[in-house]
């Protein structure tokens, strides 16, 4: 038995005594009907273990069922809404490269999209890797190629000259398909965006989102953990490890600091760096002065302008502007600044509490649904820009979205108490819709196809 699988049996053990499951003698036609389509069925019994693919720890999610006589563990794969996208862009011609944060399940993604299929894998953090592509002609790359089809190249910022590799291969080799995946904007774009402009279709994968998660689980399993995702977020490796996510979290943060920015721009003074992003954690929901937070950290602006910059190209922090249409009113330069991951800005203040004795409740479902927003308008392809509003009299506007020269008005609030209003003298002016978004709606929110 692999033991990704023993992991995962272990796990469910751990799910059972939590929830104090009990035998149920309609369960296996349950567990049957749902064996038939998405889910793989192991017993209790290791020597009874079911016919199975390889399952990685990315992406399962978990349910116990109980029969009379045995206890399953089914697991259910997490399905991601880019999949269908990128599999339609294989061998259309260029190369197709995957961005975003380590652990969020982009290896996993195209290996699961080359199911069945014959590739080259190449991966950055293998150093023979580096060395046979950095800075490989296209002899050299025609060995290393041999009669694969495909090539996949992961964590391709860590090689020299990537983006020469990838042009070569692309324009040289037609009848091969070329998949690039990396963990940091910064250095993937420095290496790649000139050499194949016009070459590549090119997409972002962040952490599991709501619409997949709840389309994977369904709504009830979904609904059951909402508050739990506000406080631990919504990475592949915490969604399935319930009993360890407070150490993967840890370690993500880890690895987020000192591996990728650290690793990769030459960053001396990591101490700087984390106290930046303490003060940005705990200024979630709240306007960013710049000049401030150089006053408190004891460094000039330009320099925590540009740690703030490698933050966001390092898939960790994102900003909003202040919407202003020249209104002599409305505060014009004003920015916001938030995580991607509400389990990570957690991680970073070191508070896990739970939601109901937490003073930050508001902050984080703000965070959660900005960041939600944003990853259903990536990957609907929704061209839309973003921002927040807010007059010099205090009137604001959490979320502002413009999309074809429509303007959008959103408020949050966890509950829907009928007493929090979009500002009138908005709504008029940009003749703009309006919405409060609050716990009893907001899947309207996040999902595709769905209206308020």
């Amino acid at each position: 038995m692999p033991w990704q699988t023993e992991r995962l049996l272990d796990q469910a053990i751990f799910i059972l005594h939590l929830k104090s499951f009990y035998p149920n003698p309609d369960s296996y036609g349950i567990v049957q009907a749902i064996s038939k389509t998405v889910c793989y069925i192991y017993t209790e019994q290791k020597s009874q273990q079911l016919q199975f693919p390889l399952i990685t720890k990315n992406t399962p999610y978990l349910v116990v069922v109980i029969t009379k006589n045995m206890l399953y563990l089914v697991v259910i794969m997490i399905k991601r809404l880019l999949q269908e996208e990128i599999t339609s862009r294989l061998f259309k011609g260029k190369a197709i490269i995957l961005l975003g944060p380590r652990q969020v399940g982009k290896t996993t993604l195209i290996q699961q999209m080359l199911a069945g299929r014959d590739y080259l894998f190449l991966n950055g953090d293998d150093p023979s890797v580096r060395d046979l592509l950095s800075a490989a002609s296209t002899f050299k790359l025609k060995e290393i190629i041999g009669h694969n089809k495909i090539v996949f190249i992961d964590e391709a910022q860590r090689i020299t000259d990537v983006g020469i590799t990838s042009k070569i291969i692309t324009d040289q080799f037609k009848q091969v398909q070329l998949l690039v995946s990396g963990s940091s904007a910064l250095e993937i774009n420095n290496k790649m965006q000139e050499p194949l402009t016009g070459r590549k279709w090119e997409y972002h994968l962040y952490p599991i989102s709501w619409e997949e998660l709840e389309q994977s689980v369904g709504y009830l399993a979904a609904e059951q953990q909402l508050e739990h995702r506000l406080v631990y977020g919504m990475y592949p490796d915490v969604i399935s490890n319930m009993a360890d996510e407070h150490q993967i979290l840890k370690e993500l943060a880890s690895s987020y600091l000192y591996k990728d920015i650290l690793g990769l721009t030459g960053i001396r003074k990591p101490d700087l760096l984390d106290r930046l992003l303490k003060a940005l954690a705990l200024q979630v929901g709240s306007e960013v002065s710049y000049n401030e937070l150089a006053n408190l950290l004891g460094v000039d602006k330009s320099t925590v302008m540009r740690y703030i910059d490698i933050l966001e190209k390092s898939f960790i922090v994102f900003q909003l502007h202040s919407f202003s249409r020249n209104q002599r009113n409305e505060i014009k330069n004003n920015r916001k600044i938030y995580f991607y991951d509400n389990g990570i800005r957690n991680m970073v203040i070191n508070n896990l509490n739970p939601i109901d004795i937490r003073n930050d409740k508001g902050a984080l479902w703000e965070n959660f649904l900005i960041t939600e927003r944003i990853k259903m308008q990536t990957y609907h392809q929704r061209y839309t820009n973003n921002y927040f509003w807010r007059t010099v009299q205090k009137q604001e506007i959490d979320f502002v979205e413009e999309a074809g020269g429509s303007i959008a008005a959103y408020e949050f609030k966890w509950k829907d108490s009928g007493r929090k209003k979009i500002p009138g003298s908005f709504v008029e002016t940009y003749s703009a819709t309006a919405s409060i978004i609050h716990r009893g709606n907001f899947r309207d929110f996040v999902s595709k196809g769905k209206s308020l």
